[in-house]
This record gives C-alpha cells, structure tokens and sequence, in this order.
C-alpha cells in the first residue's frame, strides 16, 4: 500500500523554534517528531511512502530516514516549493497514485498509539470513489475540524474551528482516499487565506454521502502547538511508544 506524508508548513504556532528548522524535525522525547509517523505509515502496512515537504528541511529529513530501508518502508521525496494547503500537497501527488488506488495520507505532526492498520482494512471494503477520516473526541474541539452528523450517524459536512461545536469529536489528520481525490481537488478553489484546504475536499464527499468515518480509540495528539508538544514528549516517555 501507499502512503503520503505531508511534513512541510511554517508551523508559526511553534516559532520561534521554528525558524530554526521544521517542526517535524522537533524532538518528542527521544526521537524527531516524523520518527513516529514513518513508523506509524510502516506498521499499517504502507511500504510505499512519499514524502511531503519544503525544500528548506529536505537535506535534513534524508539525512535522517534515506531510502526508508531501516523504517520498513522505500521513501521518495517531494518538494512542495510553497506553503498552499493540506490540499495542495496532496495534489502535488497525482502522478504517484493510480486512478482508482487506495492511500492512507497522514500529517506529520499527529502521533497515534493505534495501529492504523485495521482503519487501512476497513476503508478498503468501501467501494471507489469514496473517503475516510479519522475521529477522535477531545476537550477542545473547537480548535479542528468538526464533523457535523445527520441521524444516521453519518457525516454530513465539516466546519473548520467552529465557535460552537456541533459534537466533541475533532477530525484528525489522518485521511484514506482513493485516485478519484485528484478531480475533488482540482474542483474547489483556494479559501479566504489563498490556500487549498483539506476540509473542503472532505466535504466535496460529505455532500455526496460518500464521507465514511471511523473513531481512533487509543491516545491522540496534534502536537502544533507547545503544549501538545509537551504532552507527546511526556505520553512517549511514560508510556510504550517510544519506537
């Protein structure tokens, strides 16, 4: 299976750190931050990884991963030459997956305890054409993407950092889409902030009944912002994911 690894951004809520260098290089306890999520991409079965990022960090992250040989996994890396969105990374991607191909996108700063390898199965059954994102229910979820239900329990559509959640879940950054995600970007139009967003291509499917969803069970951090970072820095320290 193929994965893409979106590791570029400006990551302005961890500055002035990163002005120094790219937040997925930060350390979390022992290891950069994109240790865990190459190694969360490897254990889901992904052996396919392309590799999202600037072209200030790339030197760096080959550096550190090369071909991805000791993480399981053959890496290729991509420069994304400026900052235009989740969206926009992964559009870059197109000559790289196959029109009806199956990947799992992952955001280099979300850190897991689940294996994601039983997600990976379950959207596999799900027939072309169709999405799936991840849910994980936290205090603030006001902070991400709010999925809004109807009374089947589907979703219907996501509403970035709403004032008043509709539901304590937040929308991870954690995707499964197929080829057909290419035409669904290609489609929307860059937002207020110029950029490609990624819940709008979400709701492209949502509109369409064809958003699936499914709930991480296991610890989940979003580390962009000093204190998550320092809630992974501590979670791996405690706990078994320090690998």
């Amino acid at each position: 299976m193929k994965a893409i690894l979106l590791a570029g951004g400006t990551g302005t809520r961890l500055m002035p750190l990163t002005g120094l260098m790219n937040k997925h290089l930060l350390p979390v306890y022992n290891y950069p931050m994109i240790h865990y999520a190459v190694n969360t991409l490897a254990a889901a079965g992904a052996d396919e990884i392309l590799f999202i990022t600037g072209r200030r960090s790339a030197g760096m992250f080959i550096e550190y991963f090369g071909s991805g040989r000791g993480h399981g996994a053959s890496i290729t890396y991509l420069i994304q030459e400026e900052a235009g969105g989740i969206a926009q990374a992964l559009e870059l991607a197109k000559p790289y997956v196959g029109k009806e191909e199956k990947f799992l996108m992952l955001l280099g700063d979300n850190l897991v305890d689940d294996s994601l390898e039983p997600y990976v199965k379950a959207y596999e059954k799900e027939p072309a054409g169709s999405a799936m994102v991840l849910l994980k229910e936290v205090p603030d979820p006001e902070r991400y993407g709010v999925p809004v239900f109807d009374e089947g329990g589907k979703i219907i559509r996501i509403e970035e950092k709403p004032a008043a959640p509709a539901c304590s879940y937040s929308v991870t950054g954690i995707y499964l889409y197929d080829g057909s995600v290419f035409d669904v970007v290609s489609a929307i139009a860059p937002s207020g902030r110029g950029e490609l967003e990624i819940t709008d291509v979400n709701n492209v499917y949502a509109a369409a009944g064809k958003l699936a969803h499914a709930m991480l069970q296991g610890w989940w951090a979003d580390a962009g912002t000093f204190d998550s970072l320092l809630e992974a820095a501590r979670h791996k320290k405690d706990g078994e994911g320090q690998k």
